[in-house]
Protein backbone atom coordinates (compact mmCIF):
# COMPACT_ATOMS: atom_id res chain seq x y z
CA UNK A 1 0.00 0.00 0.00
CA UNK A 2 1.61 3.45 -1.13
CA UNK A 3 2.18 5.77 1.57
CA UNK A 4 -0.27 8.98 2.16
CA UNK A 5 1.29 12.27 0.38
CA UNK A 6 1.64 15.13 2.71
CA UNK A 7 1.57 18.44 0.96
CA UNK A 8 1.65 21.90 2.63
CA UNK A 9 -0.57 24.34 0.35
CA UNK A 10 0.44 28.33 0.83
CA UNK A 11 -2.50 30.51 0.06
CA UNK A 12 -3.03 33.39 2.30
CA UNK A 13 -6.54 33.00 2.79
CA UNK A 14 -8.67 30.09 3.94
CA UNK A 15 -12.08 28.40 2.70
CA UNK A 16 -13.39 30.58 5.37
CA UNK A 17 -11.92 33.69 5.14
CA UNK A 18 -14.40 36.44 5.11
CA UNK A 19 -12.70 37.87 1.54
CA UNK A 20 -12.15 34.17 0.27
CA UNK A 21 -12.77 33.85 -3.33
CA UNK A 22 -12.19 31.83 -6.80
CA UNK A 23 -8.96 30.77 -5.73
CA UNK A 24 -10.09 29.44 -1.60
CA UNK A 25 -12.93 28.08 -3.41
CA UNK A 26 -10.80 25.70 -5.73
CA UNK A 27 -8.67 25.03 -2.44
CA UNK A 28 -11.16 23.59 -0.60
CA UNK A 29 -12.59 21.93 -3.80
CA UNK A 30 -9.49 20.17 -4.14
CA UNK A 31 -8.79 19.33 -0.96
CA UNK A 32 -12.01 17.59 0.31
CA UNK A 33 -11.11 15.27 -2.75
CA UNK A 34 -7.48 14.45 -2.38
CA UNK A 35 -7.81 12.36 0.45
CA UNK A 36 -9.71 9.61 -1.24
CA UNK A 37 -6.30 9.56 -3.56
CA UNK A 38 -4.22 8.72 -0.37
CA UNK A 39 -3.26 13.08 -0.39
CA UNK A 40 -3.00 14.78 3.11
CA UNK A 41 -3.21 18.69 2.62
CA UNK A 42 -2.36 21.02 5.50
CA UNK A 43 -2.84 24.86 4.54
CA UNK A 44 -0.98 28.08 6.28
CA UNK A 45 -3.41 30.94 6.07
CA UNK A 46 -3.65 34.39 7.72
CA UNK A 47 -5.63 35.03 10.68
CA UNK A 48 -9.36 36.69 9.85
CA UNK A 49 -9.52 40.30 10.49
CA UNK A 50 -11.57 41.24 13.32
CA UNK A 51 -12.77 37.84 14.00
CA UNK A 52 -11.80 34.89 16.59
CA UNK A 53 -11.24 32.55 13.73
CA UNK A 54 -9.31 29.13 15.69
CA UNK A 55 -5.20 29.24 15.34
CA UNK A 56 -6.03 25.61 13.99
CA UNK A 57 -9.20 23.85 12.05
CA UNK A 58 -10.48 21.32 10.13
CA UNK A 59 -12.32 22.67 7.09
CA UNK A 60 -13.80 19.77 4.74
CA UNK A 61 -10.52 17.28 4.76
CA UNK A 62 -8.03 20.10 5.02
CA UNK A 63 -6.28 21.04 7.94
CA UNK A 64 -5.86 25.07 8.39
CA UNK A 65 -3.07 26.45 10.80
CA UNK A 66 -3.62 30.50 10.74
CA UNK A 67 -0.07 32.39 11.42
CA UNK A 68 -1.83 35.33 12.44
CA UNK A 69 -2.44 38.98 10.54
CA UNK A 70 -1.47 39.62 7.62
CA UNK A 71 1.67 42.05 8.44
CA UNK A 72 3.05 38.71 10.02
CA UNK A 73 2.06 36.23 8.00
CA UNK A 74 3.94 36.13 4.82
CA UNK A 75 7.53 36.34 7.21
CA UNK A 76 5.37 33.46 9.13
CA UNK A 77 5.42 31.66 6.16
CA UNK A 78 8.53 31.84 5.00
CA UNK A 79 10.19 30.67 8.36
CA UNK A 80 7.74 27.96 8.77
CA UNK A 81 7.94 26.30 5.52
CA UNK A 82 11.69 26.82 5.80
CA UNK A 83 12.05 24.57 9.19
CA UNK A 84 9.27 22.33 8.40
CA UNK A 85 10.49 20.87 4.89
CA UNK A 86 14.18 20.49 6.18
CA UNK A 87 12.95 18.44 8.89
CA UNK A 88 11.08 16.04 6.50
CA UNK A 89 7.59 16.68 7.21
CA UNK A 90 6.04 17.73 3.89
CA UNK A 91 6.34 15.63 0.60
CA UNK A 92 5.19 18.31 -1.84
CA UNK A 93 4.59 22.17 -1.00
CA UNK A 94 1.81 23.72 -3.21
CA UNK A 95 2.50 27.65 -3.71
CA UNK A 96 -0.74 29.46 -4.74
CA UNK A 97 -0.10 32.26 -7.09
CA UNK A 98 -3.31 34.57 -6.42
CA UNK A 99 -1.86 37.43 -4.68
CA UNK A 100 1.85 38.12 -3.57
CA UNK A 101 4.05 35.62 -5.10
CA UNK A 102 5.74 33.67 -2.22
CA UNK A 103 8.68 32.59 -3.94
CA UNK A 104 9.06 28.92 -2.47
CA UNK A 105 11.49 27.65 -4.32
CA UNK A 106 13.96 29.70 -2.87
CA UNK A 107 13.59 28.54 0.82
CA UNK A 108 11.28 24.83 0.62
CA UNK A 109 13.65 21.67 0.84
CA UNK A 110 10.74 19.84 -0.19
CA UNK A 111 9.56 20.25 -4.48
CA UNK A 112 7.19 22.92 -5.11
CA UNK A 113 4.35 23.02 -7.45
CA UNK A 114 2.75 26.22 -8.52
CA UNK A 115 -0.72 27.19 -8.80
CA UNK A 116 -1.05 29.58 -10.83
CA UNK A 117 -4.92 31.56 -10.76
CA UNK A 118 -3.70 34.76 -11.46
CA UNK A 119 -1.22 37.55 -11.61
CA UNK A 120 -1.90 41.30 -11.40
CA UNK A 121 0.57 42.99 -13.29
CA UNK A 122 -0.30 46.82 -13.68
CA UNK A 123 -4.06 45.88 -12.47
CA UNK A 124 -2.85 45.61 -9.24
CA UNK A 125 -2.93 49.70 -9.21
CA UNK A 126 -6.73 49.28 -9.73
CA UNK A 127 -6.84 47.29 -6.49
CA UNK A 128 -4.48 48.66 -3.87
CA UNK A 129 -2.57 51.85 -2.47
CA UNK A 130 0.42 52.09 -4.81
CA UNK A 131 2.95 51.73 -2.65
CA UNK A 132 1.57 47.91 -1.89
CA UNK A 133 0.58 48.22 -5.81
CA UNK A 134 4.55 48.61 -6.40
CA UNK A 135 5.43 45.44 -4.02
CA UNK A 136 2.97 43.06 -5.34
CA UNK A 137 4.63 44.21 -8.98
CA UNK A 138 8.31 44.11 -8.27
CA UNK A 139 8.28 40.45 -6.80
CA UNK A 140 6.25 39.18 -9.81
CA UNK A 141 9.72 40.17 -11.86
CA UNK A 142 11.26 37.67 -9.86
CA UNK A 143 9.29 35.17 -10.94
CA UNK A 144 11.15 33.74 -14.17
CA UNK A 145 14.47 33.42 -12.22
CA UNK A 146 12.68 31.92 -8.94
CA UNK A 147 10.34 29.72 -10.26
CA UNK A 148 12.47 28.96 -13.99
CA UNK A 149 12.92 24.94 -12.50
CA UNK A 150 9.14 24.79 -11.12
CA UNK A 151 6.34 23.07 -12.29
CA UNK A 152 3.41 24.98 -12.80
CA UNK A 153 -0.85 24.04 -12.83
CA UNK A 154 -2.48 27.05 -14.64
CA UNK A 155 -6.18 26.99 -14.46
CA UNK A 156 -6.81 28.79 -18.05
CA UNK A 157 -4.78 29.60 -21.22
CA UNK A 158 -4.72 33.09 -20.52
CA UNK A 159 -2.59 32.14 -17.04
CA UNK A 160 -0.68 30.29 -19.11
CA UNK A 161 0.25 32.57 -21.97
CA UNK A 162 0.58 34.87 -18.84
CA UNK A 163 3.49 32.78 -17.61
CA UNK A 164 5.06 32.17 -20.95
CA UNK A 165 4.96 35.79 -21.48
CA UNK A 166 6.99 36.38 -18.08
CA UNK A 167 9.56 33.80 -18.57
CA UNK A 168 8.20 30.33 -17.81
CA UNK A 169 9.14 27.83 -20.09
CA UNK A 170 5.95 26.40 -21.54
CA UNK A 171 7.13 22.78 -21.18
CA UNK A 172 6.90 23.19 -17.65
CA UNK A 173 3.10 24.43 -17.44
CA UNK A 174 0.12 22.73 -17.56
CA UNK A 175 -3.63 23.46 -17.83
CA UNK A 176 -5.98 22.02 -15.25
CA UNK A 177 -9.66 23.21 -15.62
CA UNK A 178 -11.69 24.16 -12.45
CA UNK A 179 -15.14 23.17 -11.45
CA UNK A 180 -18.50 23.89 -10.53
CA UNK A 181 -20.80 22.61 -7.73
CA UNK A 182 -24.03 21.34 -9.29
CA UNK A 183 -26.98 24.04 -8.98
CA UNK A 184 -29.04 23.84 -6.34
CA UNK A 185 -32.22 24.24 -8.85
CA UNK A 186 -33.02 24.10 -12.52
CA UNK A 187 -33.09 27.63 -13.91
CA UNK A 188 -36.69 29.09 -15.04
CA UNK A 189 -37.61 29.52 -18.78
CA UNK A 190 -35.91 32.57 -20.57
CA UNK A 191 -39.24 34.02 -21.33
CA UNK A 192 -40.80 33.95 -18.01
CA UNK A 193 -37.33 35.37 -16.08
CA UNK A 194 -37.80 39.40 -15.39
CA UNK A 195 -36.15 42.06 -17.21
CA UNK A 196 -33.07 41.29 -14.83
CA UNK A 197 -29.16 42.06 -14.58
CA UNK A 198 -27.09 40.19 -12.15
CA UNK A 199 -23.51 40.74 -10.78
CA UNK A 200 -22.26 37.63 -8.98
CA UNK A 201 -18.85 37.96 -7.16
CA UNK A 202 -16.23 39.88 -4.83
CA UNK A 203 -17.03 43.53 -4.23
CA UNK A 204 -13.77 45.15 -5.07
CA UNK A 205 -12.60 47.96 -7.13
CA UNK A 206 -10.81 46.29 -9.64
CA UNK A 207 -14.02 44.41 -10.44
CA UNK A 208 -15.20 47.80 -11.69
CA UNK A 209 -19.46 47.17 -10.74
CA UNK A 210 -19.46 50.32 -10.18
CA UNK A 211 -19.52 50.58 -14.50
CA UNK A 212 -21.96 48.05 -14.65
CA UNK A 213 -24.13 50.13 -12.51
CA UNK A 214 -23.73 53.22 -14.77
CA UNK A 215 -24.64 51.10 -17.65
CA UNK A 216 -27.70 50.04 -15.94
CA UNK A 217 -28.54 53.49 -15.65
CA UNK A 218 -28.18 53.85 -19.38
CA UNK A 219 -30.25 51.26 -19.78
CA UNK A 220 -33.34 52.07 -17.08
CA UNK A 221 -34.23 55.27 -19.15
CA UNK A 222 -36.09 52.86 -21.55
CA UNK A 223 -36.58 49.73 -19.79
CA UNK A 224 -39.56 50.64 -16.58
CA UNK A 225 -39.09 46.69 -15.53
CA UNK A 226 -35.01 46.33 -15.63
CA UNK A 227 -33.53 45.22 -12.31
CA UNK A 228 -30.25 44.60 -11.17
CA UNK A 229 -28.69 42.48 -8.52
CA UNK A 230 -25.60 42.37 -7.17
CA UNK A 231 -24.69 39.22 -5.68
CA UNK A 232 -21.76 39.16 -3.23
CA UNK A 233 -19.82 41.34 -0.43
CA UNK A 234 -16.46 43.15 -0.30
CA UNK A 235 -14.98 46.62 0.11
CA UNK A 236 -17.07 48.72 -1.93
CA UNK A 237 -20.34 46.78 -0.87
CA UNK A 238 -21.38 51.01 0.46
CA UNK A 239 -19.68 53.07 -2.45
CA UNK A 240 -21.82 51.03 -4.65
CA UNK A 241 -24.94 51.51 -2.98
CA UNK A 242 -24.83 54.77 -2.89
CA UNK A 243 -23.66 55.30 -6.53
CA UNK A 244 -26.91 52.84 -7.10
CA UNK A 245 -29.09 55.51 -4.93
CA UNK A 246 -27.23 58.54 -6.69
CA UNK A 247 -28.58 57.35 -10.32
CA UNK A 248 -31.78 56.90 -9.87
CA UNK A 249 -31.41 52.72 -9.34
CA UNK A 250 -32.00 52.25 -5.71
CA UNK A 251 -35.37 51.03 -6.30
CA UNK A 252 -34.00 48.82 -8.93
CA UNK A 253 -30.88 47.39 -7.26
CA UNK A 254 -30.64 44.79 -4.49
CA UNK A 255 -27.56 43.71 -2.76
CA UNK A 256 -28.08 40.43 -1.57
CA UNK A 257 -24.78 40.38 0.22
CA UNK A 258 -23.24 37.07 1.30
CA UNK A 259 -26.00 34.45 0.58
CA UNK A 260 -26.29 30.65 0.65
CA UNK A 261 -25.68 28.74 -2.71
CA UNK A 262 -29.33 28.24 -2.63
CA UNK A 263 -29.97 31.53 -2.26
CA UNK A 264 -27.45 32.35 -5.27
CA UNK A 265 -29.08 30.17 -7.05
CA UNK A 266 -32.48 31.16 -7.20
CA UNK A 267 -31.68 34.89 -8.16
CA UNK A 268 -29.95 33.68 -10.95
CA UNK A 269 -32.17 31.25 -12.52
CA UNK A 270 -34.73 34.75 -12.55
CA UNK A 271 -31.68 36.00 -14.48
CA UNK A 272 -31.66 36.81 -18.21
CA UNK A 273 -27.43 38.33 -18.48
CA UNK A 274 -24.77 38.58 -15.58
CA UNK A 275 -22.27 40.89 -16.11
CA UNK A 276 -18.46 40.51 -15.24
CA UNK A 277 -16.79 44.01 -16.09
CA UNK A 278 -13.44 43.13 -14.47
CA UNK A 279 -9.88 44.36 -15.68
CA UNK A 280 -8.50 40.73 -15.11
CA UNK A 281 -9.33 36.84 -14.11
CA UNK A 282 -7.39 34.20 -13.61
CA UNK A 283 -10.38 32.44 -14.97
CA UNK A 284 -13.90 33.14 -14.89
CA UNK A 285 -15.54 30.38 -12.77
CA UNK A 286 -18.58 32.70 -11.95
CA UNK A 287 -19.19 32.72 -15.20
CA UNK A 288 -19.65 29.26 -15.46
CA UNK A 289 -21.77 28.64 -11.99
CA UNK A 290 -23.78 31.12 -13.81
CA UNK A 291 -24.12 29.56 -17.13
CA UNK A 292 -24.96 25.87 -15.34
CA UNK A 293 -28.18 27.82 -14.69
CA UNK A 294 -28.67 29.24 -18.10
CA UNK A 295 -27.68 33.02 -17.97
CA UNK A 296 -25.40 34.09 -20.72
CA UNK A 297 -22.95 36.84 -19.55
CA UNK A 298 -21.62 39.83 -21.09
CA UNK A 299 -18.22 40.01 -19.87
CA UNK A 300 -14.57 42.14 -20.46
CA UNK A 301 -12.45 40.99 -23.13
CA UNK A 302 -9.77 40.46 -20.59
CA UNK A 303 -7.58 37.61 -19.66
CA UNK A 304 -9.62 34.82 -18.03
CA UNK A 305 -13.07 36.22 -18.90
CA UNK A 306 -11.95 35.60 -22.66
CA UNK A 307 -11.72 31.85 -21.90
CA UNK A 308 -14.82 31.15 -19.61
CA UNK A 309 -17.04 33.22 -21.95
CA UNK A 310 -17.39 31.45 -25.84
CA UNK A 311 -17.72 35.36 -27.33
CA UNK A 312 -21.43 34.94 -29.33
CA UNK A 313 -22.29 31.93 -28.28
CA UNK A 314 -22.25 31.49 -24.30
CA UNK A 315 -22.21 35.40 -23.83
CA UNK A 316 -20.41 38.89 -24.99
CA UNK A 317 -17.55 40.07 -24.63
CA UNK A 318 -16.69 43.84 -24.75
CA UNK A 319 -13.69 45.59 -25.40
CA UNK A 320 -12.03 47.68 -22.67
CA UNK A 321 -11.72 51.34 -22.97
CA UNK A 322 -12.13 54.91 -21.13
CA UNK A 323 -14.76 54.12 -18.46
CA UNK A 324 -17.38 56.67 -20.03
CA UNK A 325 -16.93 54.51 -23.49
CA UNK A 326 -16.39 51.03 -21.82
CA UNK A 327 -20.30 51.86 -20.22
CA UNK A 328 -21.48 52.42 -23.44
CA UNK A 329 -20.07 49.48 -25.48
CA UNK A 330 -21.56 47.73 -22.09
CA UNK A 331 -25.16 49.15 -22.09
CA UNK A 332 -25.19 48.24 -26.11
CA UNK A 333 -23.86 45.05 -25.53
CA UNK A 334 -26.71 44.56 -22.41
CA UNK A 335 -29.35 46.04 -24.32
CA UNK A 336 -28.90 43.64 -27.70
CA UNK A 337 -29.43 40.66 -25.68
CA UNK A 338 -32.64 41.80 -24.14
CA UNK A 339 -33.76 43.23 -26.88
CA UNK A 340 -33.76 39.81 -28.76
CA UNK A 341 -35.39 36.84 -26.47
CA UNK A 342 -34.95 34.02 -28.94
CA UNK A 343 -30.81 34.78 -29.28
CA UNK A 344 -30.82 35.03 -25.25
CA UNK A 345 -32.76 32.01 -25.36
CA UNK A 346 -30.37 30.43 -27.60
CA UNK A 347 -27.53 31.37 -26.03
CA UNK A 348 -28.90 30.64 -22.35
CA UNK A 349 -29.32 26.82 -23.80
CA UNK A 350 -25.52 26.92 -25.19
CA UNK A 351 -24.06 28.39 -21.78
CA UNK A 352 -25.84 24.95 -19.66
CA UNK A 353 -24.17 22.42 -21.94
CA UNK A 354 -20.85 24.44 -21.89
CA UNK A 355 -20.89 24.71 -18.24
CA UNK A 356 -21.56 20.69 -18.03
CA UNK A 357 -17.76 20.37 -19.17
CA UNK A 358 -16.10 21.65 -15.77
CA UNK A 359 -16.19 19.18 -13.20
CA UNK A 360 -14.68 19.42 -9.55
CA UNK A 361 -13.59 15.78 -9.75
CA UNK A 362 -11.45 15.34 -12.53
CA UNK A 363 -9.93 18.39 -11.61
CA UNK A 364 -8.94 16.69 -8.34
CA UNK A 365 -7.88 13.77 -9.99
CA UNK A 366 -5.51 15.71 -12.23
CA UNK A 367 -4.24 17.49 -9.37
CA UNK A 368 -3.45 13.95 -7.46
CA UNK A 369 -1.34 13.42 -10.36
CA UNK A 370 0.71 15.90 -11.09
CA UNK A 371 1.29 16.09 -6.62
CA UNK A 372 2.50 12.36 -6.86
CA UNK A 373 4.80 13.41 -9.84
CA UNK A 374 6.34 15.94 -8.58
CA UNK A 375 6.58 14.35 -4.81
CA UNK A 376 8.40 11.25 -6.67
CA UNK A 377 11.29 13.80 -8.92
CA UNK A 378 14.77 13.41 -8.20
Amino acid sequence: MAARLRVLVLNERDPLHPKAGGAEIHVAEIAKRLPRHGIDMTQLACAHPGTRAPAVEEIEGMHVRRLGPLPLYYPRVVATTARETRAGAWDVVVECLNKVPFCARAYSAAPVLAVNHHLFGRSAFAQAAWPIAAGVVLIERLIPRVYRDVPFLAISESSRRDLVARGIAEAHIELNSLGIAPPTREPTPVSERPQRIAYLGRLERYKRVDLLVRACAQLARQRPDLELVIVGRGGESARLEALAKELGLGDRTHFTGFVSDTERDTWLAGTRVAVCPSLKEGWGLTVIECNALGVPVVATDAPGLRDAVRAEETGLLVQDGPPEVFVERLAASLGSLLDEPERLAEMASAARAWSRRFDWDASAEHMAEALRKRAAAP
